[in-house]
């Protein structure tokens, strides 16, 4: 057990010099009686006064030692009673710090013939929980849908699980950051539209902006649309853009054509060729029907419509190479390489002939009375 003269050589040494006040000094005041260590640090405070401030408020703040941290605050409290300014007492930790929400894991889905995909964000902080957020963002209207709140790992999994097994499109893992920019894009078509997103989205604000590098409320790059997460090839591999017609016929992309509804007085010149009495030649009638496609194709997809389904395909090659099918991915990727060279004649490419043939089968099938309108509306 240290003694008092100990415990006062240890004190003086550190009003000479705080450095001396280490580890190995606390200890030997920590070993001291109660009696002592009080008798010890009174005398101390007394005798120096303001100058013994330093090291008695160090010793107050210790952590580890309790009883050195109770005869210290004793001593400052009978300065404080003397007339000297005692520092403010600094405040105690919580027990359970809140750190901030960041982004620990997220999901996206394929994207459907409206340019609309799932994302989902797991954030991980606030008081050690996690909470999902989960979105619709559509690539002409910005954030469609937003629900989420707080969710145990458990109830995380079985969703997952749940959602594997019902989900039409694509569903995959992908880095935190990748699925915030999808987010932070959604966010700047509104406000190059103008638009809001749902009132629901107001609890997310905070930690999308936090995830992003942003200040809360910062403006103008807040809402600066990120860079599209996967490029497309500079050089166009012509033999794989030519097999963008295989990719409209797997199930992911069963939705993807132009809307119906702009193409129905299409439909109804190629339907009233395809019943004319007039006897012509197959050839003829190819050629009509290739003339109304090219129709279709000048008007609906213009340059902002190429780039639109360019970068659909260029994040559905991500998804596919994702999902373990290089060659579905490499054509995508082809595709939305000729699609974005405006230099190439769009009324040549494969893919944009298949989207607007397929609208005009559609189209004829409303006209027949076989679909409804609003169930093949690629309306967001």
């Amino acid at each position: 057990m240290t003694d008092p003269a100990a415990c006062r050589a240890v004190l003086e040494a550190a009003l000479a010099d705080p450095a001396r006040l280490d580890a190995v000094a606390r200890q030997t005041l920590a070993a001291a009686s109660a009696p002592t260590l009080e008798s010890a640090l009174r005398d101390f405070a007394a005798a120096h006064g303001a100058a013994a401030l330093p090291v008695l408020a160090t010793l107050a703040a210790d952590e580890a030692a309790r009883d050195v941290r109770r005869a210290a605050r004793r001593a400052l409290y009978r300065l404080s009673q003397q007339g000297v300014t005692v520092p403010a007492k600094p405040p105690r930790r919580a027990v359970v710090e809140r750190r901030p929400e960041q982004p620990g894991r997220a999901w996206l889905s394929g994207i459907d013939g409206t340019g609309s995909r799932a994302v989902w964000v797991l954030f991980e902080g606030g008081f050690g929980g996690t909470a999902l957020c989960s979105l619709i963002v559509n690539d002409t209207a910005g954030i469609l849908d937003v629900a989420g709140g707080a969710i145990t790992k458990k109830r995380l999994e079985e969703e997952l699980k749940s959602l594997r097994a019902s989900q039409k499109l694509p569903w995959i893992e992908v880095p935190p950051a990748r699925a915030v920019g999808a987010v932070a894009e959604a966010l700047a078509l509104h406000a190059r539209l103008g638009t809001s997103p749902p009132a629901a989205f107001e609890r997310w604000t905070s930690v999308f902006e936090s995830a992003r590098g942003l200040p809360a409320g910062a403006e103008g790059s807040r809402h600066d649309p990120p860079d599209p997460p996967t490029a497309g090839s500079p050089r166009v591999d012509l033999t794989l853009a030519e097999r963008a017609a295989e990719l409209l016929a797997l199930p992911e992309l069963a939705s993807w054509f132009i809307d119906p509804e702009s193409v129905q007085s299409d439909s109804l010149a190629l339907l009233e060729a395809r019943e004319s009495r007039l006897v012509v030649s197959d050839q003829i009638k190819a050629e009509r029907e290739a003339s109304i496609v090219t129709r279709i194709v000048e008007r609906e997809l213009g340059p902002d419509g190429r780039r639109r389904w360019a970068r659909r395909l260029d994040e559905m090659a991500f998804v596919f190479d994702a999902t373990g099918r290089p060659e579905p991915g490499a054509i995508a990727r082809a595709a939305a390489a000729a699609l974005a060279d405006e230099s190439r004649d769009v009324t040549r490419q494969a893919f944009a002939t298949g989207l607007a043939r397929r609208a005009l089968e559609i189209a004829g099938e409303v006209a027949a009375g076989r679909l409804r309108a609003a169930d093949v509306s690629r309306k967001p």
